[in-house]
């Protein structure tokens, strides 16, 4: 089976309430994740989980699937897990699953085959997108997920403090993690049973808890900006980076 997308989003989010029906040049945020995501080919289906019934509505009224979710789960990996789980009960532990937030409205189908390829080569249960940080503020960011890998793409650590250090050299390399993600159904399916780890805890970052349990993680750095919306301000810088893009009119196009 071709890898499935699943776009996670939930209506309560701490630092921006409703964000996922925000609108954005005329269109809800999470419509424009799920647009995006369509774009790449590679796709069995892009389906969105939620556990809200206004985002279920708004979602149906488009034309794009939903699975609706309960409204406990802490992270978006459990959510994503029981929508698949919901949407195709007898899937392999070989299927890819391919996560895109339902916040990261810059996402590619670029950026989707570029993860999608990786988890392909390497193998590896679990393989994030990093995307270039432009300013040393976003560096400094602790609200900004950090992350550095090996030269062969093996993520060596995640932090919300700025790594690697600046403190030696006037330049070092920026990325952040971001909410693009693929999966082996079973990795996604054992991943909620393994036990919190001490740094994914201290930093409440849940990837930390794969590294910290010695298990594979790759990473795809690109150069191309993302935006993960979590505040007002960053819809708005979305909203001009939608409207500077080709790609957005691919989809918002009248004609199409």
């Amino acid at each position: 089976m071709k890898p499935i997308c699943v776009i996670p989003a939930r209506m309560g989010s701490s630092r921006f309430p409703g964000k996922p029906l925000a609108p954005m040049l005329g269109l809800a945020l999470v419509l424009h994740v799920f647009e995006r995501c369509k774009l790449y080919e590679g796709f069995g289906e892009v389906l969105i989980a939620t556990c809200d019934e206004e985002i279920k509505v708004a979602c149906e009224a488009h034309g794009a699937p939903v699975v609706m979710t309960a409204d406990t789960h802490e992270r978006c990996t459990d959510r994503v897990q029981e929508a698949v789980e919901t949407k195709y009960p007898d899937m392999a532990d070989d299927q890819i699953i391919i996560m895109v937030q339902g916040d990261e409205v810059l996402v590619s189908p670029t950026m989707i085959g570029d993860v999608a390829d990786a988890q392909k080569k390497t193998g590896a249960p679990v393989v994030n997108l990093g995307s270039r940080l432009s300013t040393t503020a976003d560096h400094d960011d602790p609200n900004t997920v950090k992350v550095i890998a090996a030269p062969n793409g093996r993520a060596l650590a995640f932090s919300r403090a700025p790594i690697p250090s600046r403190s030696r050299a006037d330049e070092v390399p920026m990325f952040q993690q971001t909410g693009v993600m693929a999966f082996t159904y079973g990795f996604l399916r054992d991943f909620a049973s393994l036990p919190q780890t001490p740094l994914e805890i201290l930093e409440a970052i849940d990837m930390l808890r794969v590294l910290e349990h010695g298990m594979e993680l790759y990473v795809v750095f690109t150069e191309t900006e993302t935006i993960g919306v979590d505040t007002p301000a960053d819809l708005k810088r979305g909203e001009q980076c939608l409207s500077d893009e080709p790609l957005t009119q691919l989809y918002l196009s009248p004609s199409r």
